[in-house]
């Protein structure tokens, strides 16, 4: 049988039982230093109306996403570009996907995700809605064991 909430993930079978605590750990240095590089390559570029969505304690894929826009695909790809440039030049590893084409351009900063859009694009996937959404209440859910 295995229950599950927020925090916790546990499972037992067969006298074997298992189980996983997530805590929401303290934000690191290094994740603050990317994510204000982050913020301060944006501006520079003119972002529009970046978002920063706190995924500590959602997800394990990252602590932060940050959500921006740019006015054209070139913009988008210009945005992306440097960004990545500035954020390898200290030091930092950047995978980038959707460059080309530059409607959704994806940069894996490791603690940090950030999604660049076309304005259309970025209302109609509405990121910022399905990631800032509350996590269900703490009572665990029991899942049916094999």
């Amino acid at each position: 049988m295995a229950r599950l909430n927020a925090r916790s993930f546990s499972l037992s079978t067969g006298g074997l039982q298992i189980t996983r605590n997530r805590r929401a750990p303290e934000p690191k240095a290094d994740d603050q230093r990317t994510l204000k590089l982050i913020l301060e390559s944006l501006d520079e570029d003119q972002a529009i109306d970046p978002t920063t969505i706190d995924l500590v304690g959602k997800s394990l894929i990252a602590d932060h996403m940050v959500v921006a826009s740019g006015r054209s695909n070139r913009h988008v790809a210009a945005i992306a570009d440097h960004l990545a440039e500035r954020l390898k030049a200290q030091g930092i590893q950047v995978r980038v996907e959707g460059l080309p084409k530059g409607d959704w351009v994806l940069l894996d900063c490791g603690d940090a995700i950030v999604h660049l859009f076309r304005p259309e694009i970025r209302d109609y996937y509405n990121l910022e809605k399905m990631w800032s959404a509350a996590l269900p209440d703490e009572s665990a859910a029991v899942l049916p064991g094999p």
